[in-house]
């Protein structure tokens, strides 16, 4: 996986680069789908805002997150992007199962080839 880090206003020292690899490089495993990450590093007055962007699932996905401190802003924007792609990779999961009206058909069609089997016997 290919982590993209863009600073603006924001000089992307040797530590912010691995607080984002860290942070975000826990993701390969969970979602192996994956194959870059942009990363937006922006400074404006007294806010740190961090922001990524990526491609999953045939959907793209934006995390933005701000705070006081650069590496907390970092931390909640991963957090935030780990529930996004969750709830899609769920979504996605629960509709490859077959549907409960389907399993209701096949149910009672079972129940009358019983019937029909008895009546036959009587």
């Amino acid at each position: 996986m290919q982590i993209n880090i863009t600073g603006h206003h924001l000089d992307i020292t040797e530590s912010i680069r691995e607080a984002v690899n860290n942070k975000l490089g826990k993701m390969q495993q969970h979602f192996p789908n994956i194959s870059s990450l942009n990363v937006i590093l922006t400074v404006e007055k007294k806010q740190q805002i961090a922001e990524v962007r990526t491609h999953f699932l045939g959907q793209d996905f934006t995390a933005k997150a701000s705070a006081d401190d650069l590496y907390k802003a970092i931390g909640d924007m991963a957090s935030k992007l780990t529930g996004l792609m969750q709830r899609k990779k769920e979504k996605v999961k629960s509709h490859s199962h077959q549907r409960p009206d389907q399993l209701e058909d096949s149910a009672e069609g079972e129940d009358l080839t019983e019937n029909e089997s008895e009546e036959a016997f009587s």
